[in-house]
């Protein structure tokens, strides 16, 4: 009787440590980073955090944060982000830290989004589409000469754009471009699509690896320029990559904003109280984004800790990188959607909410998925059928 106690309390003890193991490597990680204006400073500040904050959590000064995301998400700056960090060098590594990508959009800004002229008088203002598509070529153009595709990427990605062809939302995914090369497309394409900015940019035309898929994309932030919500449904209906998610109890996302774009409330108005195209333009991208953080908050809201929005609603994109700045995004108080509307404002900072959700990436180790489908096994055939 007494040994039938014991090994009753051992396995209990067993079982209970087992589903402690399966509790905090169970959840599929989602990072999503939005789009906005040209410098991408706010999600590029949380990504530096991010990243050397896993690097001093696992005392690997060689981490990545692809290494601990199962799926990476972008629009517009942030797709162009998500790409460089997702992009496989070619062993199975992403090809860029958080902090070199950054450091290369902020030193080859201007050639990014370098402004030309065009019209009869040539007097209205475009970024011109040539000069970022060289850099952009330069970007996804291996060392080894490989030209990077969506199959190229270390974990899967999704990036939207909006096709004038279709009238309805693109969206590129390593899961499609794994199934079919009629929806593989060249990485550098995808960020030049997904930033087609009506006005600044013209409609950009591409088509797939083989030719049989077009698209006349125009930027995704029209319609997504918070991808999370896209992200966090391609999770839960996509079971060959995802089998063991049921619902969003099994996810743990991480959001990153990139500043409030329509500014103070004052500024949406002309003298005569009426909005400008321009400032409707602004607060239709921030609506889209609120919109989602409210819905994925509600989705969340029996677990608040697995949802992390990180935001900075008093600071605008456009102010140039430095370190002042990147000091001012990560110690704003984060702020937090209500379930039933309306925001609050929490005591945790920016910088705390990112090194809180580090320690849960940590201690659910590294993602297993399968690196770039495109690679070849690592096991090798057996010979003489031994």
């Amino acid at each position: 009787m007494e040994l039938s106690k014991v090994t009753l309390e051992i396995f209990s003890k067993l079982e209970q440590k087992w589903l402690s193991h399966y509790e905090t490597t169970r959840k599929t990680r989602v990072l999503s980073i939005d789009g906005g204006g040209t410098t991408g400073i706010v999600a590029g500040t949380a990504l530096i955090h991010l990243e050397d904050q896993i690097r001093l959590k696992t005392g690997d000064p060689l981490a990545r944060i692809v290494d601990f995301f199962d799926i990476i998400a972008g629009t517009g700056i942030g797709a162009l982000l998500a790409s460089m960090l997702a992009a496989d060098d070619g062993s199975g590594h992403s090809l860029f830290t958080a902090r070199e990508a950054v450091d290369l959009i902020t030193r080859r800004n201007s050639e990014l989004f370098k402004i030309g002229f065009s019209g009869v008088l040539r007097r209205r203002q475009r970024f011109s589409g040539k000069s970022m598509d060289k850099v952009l070529k330069e970007i996804f153009n291996r060392d080894d000469g490989k030209v990077l595709t969506l199959k190229d990427t270390c974990k899967p990605l999704l990036v939207p754009c909006f096709d004038l062809k279709s009238s309805a939302p693109f969206v590129f995914s390593r899961a499609d471009a794994s199934e079919s090369p009629s929806f593989n497309f060249d990485l550098w394409k995808v960020c030049h699509a997904t930033s087609a900015t009506p006005s600044l940019f013209k409609p950009f035309s591409l088509t797939s690896v083989d030719g049989k898929t077009s698209c006349t994309a125009i930027d995704g932030g029209l319609v997504m320029n918070n991808p999370t919500a896209a992200a966090v449904t391609h999770v839960l209906h996509n079971k060959r990559d995802f089998p063991s998610v049921n619902g969003v109890e099994d996810l743990l996302v991480l959001s990153l904003g990139n500043g409030i774009t329509s500014g103070s409330c004052g500024r949406k108005l002309r003298h005569n109280g009426e909005c400008s195209t321009s400032s409707v333009v602004d607060i239709v991208l921030d609506g889209v984004s609120e919109t989602v953080d409210q819905m994925l908050g509600n989705a969340f809201c029996w677990n608040r800790t697995d949802y992390v929005r990180i935001q900075a609603n008093g600071l605008l994109s456009e102010v140039v990188v430095g370190p002042r700045m990147e000091e001012e995004v990560l110690n704003e108080r984060g702020v937090e959607s209500l379930p039933f509307g309306g925001k609050r404002l929490l005591t945790e900072t920016n910088g705390q909410r990112i090194e809180s959700f580090v320690h849960r990436l940590v201690a659910s180790g590294k993602t297993s998925l399968p690196p770039s489908p495109c690679k070849e096994s690592s096991v090798s055939p057996l010979n003489n059928g031994r």
